[in-house]
């Protein structure tokens, strides 16, 4: 009996390099995510929540540290996990991506090459 093969999520920036890359990777390997357009519909606090336990990181490790509104508003803070999550949601952009669930596993595509770590499970 084959093996159900098992849903994987991309939160997705269509205009970003790297996001789309890893797209680029899925179509190629015949993989049909479900796209989440994170800017469009920013998170909610517990499904940032769920994420970072998904991908076993603090939400700071979480942020785009090269972001214009991360360096205008953030850097250099001492936030708590809190914090961070709330400006994640409230600015979705200091999101990290793309970012890739399947199961109770996630993991952020930099470099591209991680993509394999959840394609070969799939």
């Amino acid at each position: 009996m084959a093996k159900k093969k098992q849903d994987i999520t991309i939160w997705h920036k269509s205009n970003c390099a790297k996001s789309c890359e890893v797209m680029s990777v899925l179509k190629k390997e015949k993989v049909k995510p479900e796209v989440f357009l994170y800017l469009e519909t920013p998170p909610t606090e517990e499904e940032l929540k769920d994420i970072l336990k998904k991908l076993g990181i603090k939400a700071e490790e979480l942020v785009r540290k090269k972001e214009p509104i991360y360096k205008e508003k953030y850097e250099g803070k001492k936030m708590t996990e809190a914090q961070w999550i709330k400006a994640m949601i409230k600015n979705p952009i200091l999101i990290e991506r793309p970012i890739l669930i399947m199961g109770d596993k996630a993991l952020i595509g930099r470099p591209t090459e991680r993509v394999w770590e959840l394609i070969e499970k799939y």
